[in-house]
């Protein structure tokens, strides 16, 4: 192993450790200089410190650390996720964070850096050769490259998740959290050998992509004092309505028809409909653009049933990037991994008004700005979840692909029908929801086949 690879091998190691960098600096409401150091020192050593363990002790306990190490790792990112999100919910301030203080920086050092164990084992089987000395010395000197390349991201980290987190507050720190165990998640199932398929697991933060625009969306709250502009609301939803009408179509009912499988896209176009006309009436919710109540009688908040609204969207867009992902894992002739990502992204932009059209209203109707925005981050959750799951599934079923394809564009069809279409009619005379519905279709159709996907 070169310089060049062990650089590679170095990032790629950082990168959980950036992560939870920016989660510690989300929930610390001032980082400085000295916060930075003790993040960075904490990540690089550990990070350094476990591929030498690993080299030292060689094969001999290589199936205990490959056994043990993903599993004590997910439990303790999971435990610390799930407590951010917790104290995102709650309604008392803590009167004092832990902070950087040495035991909850030891289990996040140790979560993030223990799979790192068996990159050490790797060493004696390939060595590292960067000078001219001994095995030993290269391993070390590797080390010490990992560890400095991990403090510089961490630090960095830190910083970000600070300057993000002190504005944001709760809403950040529920997306900490989630983020923290979905690492965890990660590095569990890359174990359990669920995700050998993908070759490199980080393709399954590609998922957390449409999640980003649901934070980001949210995030509007912030920059307005008050309710959102008719015009701007109809531009927003026309382009959302846009945007998901062109996946529908070309993204995932084309496929199957090119393929002449037109009665299999039929059948799933109409039990994607039947499924998400079930899910509209089953969940109680608000559609705050057309200001309708649907779904059973409920005691739910207001607030939780905007919230719910859009949760019900984010089920066919979370299936439907898992879907295409599968099938693009799976060397399905035509579906690229380049066209998934241009799916993601796709849904990621939508997924900021969509997001808006959640934090703003609750906030207008009187909740302070941290929890509007928290409850626009929640909203956005399951789509990550939803893809993981898909994919498990058409991997382990791959004949069902162009039907769960076209079930998904039957569901997406239905919310664009059924809310979009006629919350762009609200204002009359104006037919600037129109125009962006237009503009932002042909936009999404050209990135979906610019992107290398062709049947």
């Amino acid at each position: 192993m070169g310089i060049i690879e062990l650089l590679l091998l170095a990032v790629g190691l950082s990168m959980d450790a950036f992560a939870v960098s920016i989660c510690k600096g989300i929930e610390t409401k001032k980082a400085g200089f000295k916060q930075l150091m003790l993040c960075g020192i904490w990540f690089g050593c550990f990070q350094g410190l476990m591929p030498f363990i690993g080299y030292l002790l060689g094969s001999k306990l290589e199936f205990i650390i490959n056994k043990i190490a993903p599993w004590l790792a997910f439990i303790l990112l999971a435990v610390i996720g799930v407590n951010m999100i917790r104290e995102a919910f709650s309604s008392e301030e803590e009167e004092a964070r832990t902070g950087f203080d040495v035991r909850s920086m030891f289990i996040l050092a140790v979560a993030t850096s223990i799979d790192a164990l068996a990159v050490g084992i790797t060493f004696v089987a390939v060595p590292v050769v960067i000078i001219d000395a001994s095995s030993l010395a290269n391993t070390f000197l590797a080390c010490v490259i990992i560890a400095v390349t991990t403090f510089a991201f961490s630090s960095v980290g830190v910083k970000i998740g600070n300057v993000f987190g002190t504005r944001y507050k709760s809403g950040a720190e529920a997306a900490g959290g989630f983020v923290l165990v979905f690492i965890g998640l990660k590095i569990l199932l890359e174990h359990l050998g669920v995700l050998d398929f993908m070759g490199n697991g980080d393709v399954l933060f590609g998922l957390l992509i449409p999640f980003v625009g649901t934070v980001l969306g949210s995030a509007l709250v912030f920059l307005t004092e008050s309710d959102i502009k008719q015009d701007l609301k109809l531009i927003m939803n026309g382009m959302a309505g846009g945007i998901m009408m062109a996946c529908s179509m070309w993204t995932l009912l084309y496929p199957p028809i090119l393929r002449g499988k037109v009665y299999i896209a039929a059948l799933g176009f109409i039990i994607g409909i039947g499924f998400q006309y079930l899910l509209d009436k089953a969940v109680p919710h608000t559609h705050v653009f057309l200001n309708a109540e649907e779904g059973p009688s409920s005691k739910m908040k207001h607030s939780l049933k905007i919230m719910m609204s859009e949760v019900i969207h984010h089920v066919p867009e979370g299936m439907a990037i898992g879907i295409l992902f599968a099938g693009a894992l799976n060397g399905t002739d035509g579906i690229t991994l380049t066209a998934a990502f241009a799916l993601t992204v796709g849904i990621a932009v939508q997924n900021i008004p969509e997001a808006a059209f959640v934090s703003n209203p609750i906030r207008v109707r009187g909740e302070e700005k941290g929890k509007s925005f928290l409850m626009g981050v929640v909203s956005g959750v399951i789509e990550p979840i939803l893809g993981i799951v898909m994919i498990i599934i058409v991997m382990a079923f791959p004949g069902l692909l162009m039907f769960l394809m076209a079930l998904t564009g039957g569901a997406i069809a239905f919310l664009v029908i059924e809310e979009n279409i006629p919350s762009m009619a609200t204002e009359k005379h104006s037919d600037k929801g129109t125009l962006a519905f237009a503009v932002f279709f042909c936009l999404m159709m050209i990135l979906t086949f610019s992107a290398g996907q062709s049947f």
